[in-house]
């Protein structure tokens, strides 16, 4: 997408973030959002926006790790901000099988990839994230895989995991929001 900050980028006449938030804000029960540009942009959503508390932007698992501490929850309920189709039960099936399982995270799958970020993960687990990034880890399935992790299929709806990469599959998902209307 150019290099431009893909939560802010316009989709059926708002930002793709907030397609993001309004799937997720009925799943949950409070709501962060991980930026660490435009801040400003990401607050005017009505959320309070958290930045990575590791330096050099290293990835997704820095922005679990400021998630986990900044929130009071026992969980987090990550997704990125290029998935506009999230599953409405995203959060109730990673918890009955993180639950059963007894797993530390539970993460989804689409029937034919493990969908990392996409995840429900134990705070508990925030130290661990850290040591993990200050060694120079950055694969969130190697952090992932130290740990008990429930994989959750979700191939049923599996478009739910579309993301946007470039302007036909932005165009393509707009369709898409756009007949749900």
């Amino acid at each position: 997408m150019g290099g431009v900050d893909k939560g802010l980028v316009m989709l059926a006449g708002r930002p793709m973030a907030e397609h993001v938030i309004a799937r997720l804000k009925p799943q949950v029960g409070r709501l962060v959002i991980n930026a660490n540009r435009n801040p400003a942009a990401y607050e005017a959503m009505g959320y309070p926006v958290i930045s990575d508390t590791v330096g050099g932007h290293v990835g997704p698992l820095a922005g679990f790790l400021a998630a986990m501490r900044a929130v009071q929850a026992p969980y987090i309920l990550t997704a990125p901000c290029d998935t506009p189709l999230v599953a409405p039960d995203l959060a109730t099936r990673l918890w009955r099988t993180l639950e059963r399982e007894e797993a530390e995270l539970a993460v989804a799958h689409d029937g034919d990839y493990l969908q990392p970020l996409f995840a429900l993960i134990s705070v508990s687990l925030a130290d661990s994230v850290e040591r993990y990034l200050e060694t120079g880890g950055r694969k969130i399935d190697r952090w992932y895989n130290t740990h008990r992790m429930a994989t959750v299929d979700f191939s049923d709806v599996a478009d739910s995991f579309a993301n946007i990469n470039n302007p036909e599959q932005r165009a393509e998902i707009e369709s898409l929001l756009a007949s749900d209307r």
